[in-house]
């Protein structure tokens, strides 16, 4: 099949970067994965494909397998059986620390910041996939390495902007209230300019307005960043605002795949997750 290589803007203000993609070929696909410990399955034979600028939505009971898949596309985990393609590209044997130089970022359930750093360090470590020369070259503080440092934290700085951290930047990350960490840790990852952002319950602990402020930041991320964004998500009101499609999954297995109305309607989601 013949690729073709399109230039795309690197978001807020980086340089341009080629974004491969193949004709017919969906951007992102998960291919018949499977994931057991020992005897139990975790994942079964699950396959789902996510459109390039989409906001696709994974829903389902807990123990359905939501969080196993984001690890097994991290390369948290290996899958039993199955492949992750990304871009064109087999990522299923890809080392764990290679994932975030080929574009690919993440957030927690559980926050996982650096508690003892201000928000601007720990959003400046979400640049380290980064190089800024060679041991000499920073060690020299040559002026390459100077302009790419400077470009770093240009970028950070629009970060903060843009999810409205300013009034927290110098804040040391254990002072602040769990909502705002919660953005903190959208923006690390927002930090390593991703291609594919992966959330993972990012409503958990919000209030009903932190809720609505992250719908409209998804909402930028997907529009004004293009990123495509796959996230975990029990909270409904955000998956019906903010996504385009669901995939609901249920004891490991594809459930429901659709608009989130259409999934929402399902009899048998209706049963296994949201109740008659």
């Amino acid at each position: 099949m013949r690729a073709t290589v399109e230039t795309k803007r690197t978001p807020m203000g980086g340089s341009a970067v080629p974004a491969v993609t193949s004709v017919g070929a969906h951007y992102f696909a998960v291919r018949d994965v499977s994931l057991r410990f020992g005897g139990i399955q975790a994942i079964a034979n699950v396959s789902f494909n996510v459109r390039q600028g989409e906001v696709f939505a994974i829903i389902g009971p807990n123990g359905a397998g939501k969080t196993s898949m984001l690890n097994v596309i991290t390369r948290v985990f290996d899958p039993s059986a199955g492949s992750v393609v990304f871009e064109g590209r087999d990522i299923t044997g890809l080392p764990r620390h290679k994932v975030v130089h080929n574009g690919i970022a993440r957030t927690f359930q559980n926050i996982e910041l650096f508690e003892g750093g201000t928000v601007l360090d720990n959003l400046l470590l979400g640049r380290h996939r980064f190089s800024h020369g060679s041991f000499a070259a920073q060690w020299l503080w040559t002026p390459a390495v100077r302009a790419a440092e400077a470009q770093s934290r240009a970028h950070v700085e629009d970060v903060i902007e843009l999810l409205d951290l300013m009034p927290h930047r110098n804040s040391p990350v254990a002072g602040l209230p769990y909502g705002v960490r919660k953005v903190v840790e959208l923006a690390r990852a927002l930090a390593t300019q991703p291609r594919l952002l992966l959330l993972d319950e990012p409503a958990s602990g919000l209030n009903p307005e932190e809720t609505r402020d992250l719908a409209f930041w998804i909402d930028d991320i997907q529009k004004d960043l293009g990123i495509t964004v796959i996230m975990v998500e029990h909270d409904m009101s955000l998956v019906s605002e903010a996504a385009d499609r669901v995939l609901c999954m249920n004891l490991g297995q594809v459930l429901a795949l659709g608009t989130p109305e259409e999934v929402q309607a399902d009899p048998a989601v209706i049963a296994a997750y949201l109740g008659g």
